[in-house]
């Protein structure tokens, strides 16, 4: 059975200032801010949350399908997806448009300045849950505000469990927006920026949030992070990694250890350390869809850091 993932596919291009911003940037001069910086290096990531999530899915051994919108610029990620094995039958061209993508110069002390533009994401209410054949598992990440929406009310009509994950998504949704996807949701996970956020906007507690679902899941960074589920909070640790690289795609590969460890009825520490390892072997790795594993060398690793195989 598949699980069905309704999210952004992007371009990532990642540039890197070999200064720092604030000796080119005078404070006082802001309301006239005109500047140029030199980058010499330069590289083109494929990124998006449901690229991104499916990538390290399939890794897995789990069978992601990829629900998105992509522009007309779509041929290098789409012939990627082909290689990699990664059904497109519900990624669709939206003509006219590019595909989404993001513009991000970094400095010397990983200062980010970022433009994104998200072209043919605007048009993710063109497709439909209902498209998608033998779901048995979905997950709502960060797409276009109209598409989120649709995605959930689509995945509950269908009695389709969900993940909702709104990621750098949340601020598009008020607090009654954000209630609607928890009551429909099975289960909700961000990071504790985005929790934070979420229990400003809607009132509620992480506790009140945790009643209304399966589990929240809570992820603290370099302190690992917390699973409410069944009443119970789960402590997740975080998992060492060999280097600390690029956060980027970290919690995309996190949520591809939950979607697999939800389908095949793994228990909540299980799913949770899983998640962490996943996360942790992307973090030494430039750009979202660079890192590589096998089941064999996952389940070694897990052993390694955890004293018995996942499966």
């Amino acid at each position: 059975m598949s699980t069905l993932i309704c999210g952004s596919i992007a371009y990532d291009t990642i540039m890197v200032f070999k200064d720092q911003f604030k000796n080119h940037i005078l404070p006082d001069k802001l309301h006239i801010l005109n500047v140029a910086f030199l980058v010499p290096d330069l590289r083109r990531e494929f990124g998006g949350c449901a690229g991104n999530i499916a990538y390290s899915l399939k890794m897995l051994g789990g069978d992601p399908l990829i629900m998105a919108t992509v522009g007309g610029d779509h041929a290098p990620y789409t012939t990627r997806l082909d290689k990699l094995g990664l059904a497109r039958t519900h990624v669709r061209e939206v003509a006219d448009t590019f595909t989404a993508q993001a513009f991000i110069t970094t400095d010397l002390d990983d200062n980010q300045i970022t433009a994104f533009h998200p072209g043919a994401m605007n048009f993710s209410h063109q497709n439909h849950v209902g498209d998608a054949k033998g779901v048995k598992l979905g997950i709502v990440a960060p797409d276009g505000r109209d598409g989120m929406i649709q995605h959930a009310r689509e995945f509950h009509a269908a009695g389709i469990p969900f993940i909702f994950d709104p990621g750098q998504g949340l601020p598009m949704f008020n607090g009654e927006d954000l209630m609607n996807f928890i009551n429909i949701a099975s289960y909700v996970t961000v990071n504790d920026y985005e929790a934070q956020l979420l229990q400003e906007r809607t009132g509620k507690t992480l506790a009140q949030i945790a009643g209304q679902v399966k589990a929240l899941i809570v992820t603290l960074g370099a302190k690992g992070s917390e699973i409410y589920a069944g009443g119970k909070k789960f402590d997740i640790p975080c998992v060492k990694p060999a280097a600390v690289l690029d956060p980027t795609g970290c919690g995309d590969a996190f949520r591809a250890g939950l979607l697999y460890g939800i389908t095949h009825g793994l228990d909540w520490a299980v799913t949770g350390r899983l998640a962490s390892l996943i996360g942790s072997l992307k973090i030494a790795q430039r750009g979202p869809q660079n890192h590589s594993f096998t089941r064999d060398s996952i389940a070694a690793l897990y052993r390694e850091n955890f004293g018995a195989a996942p499966w």
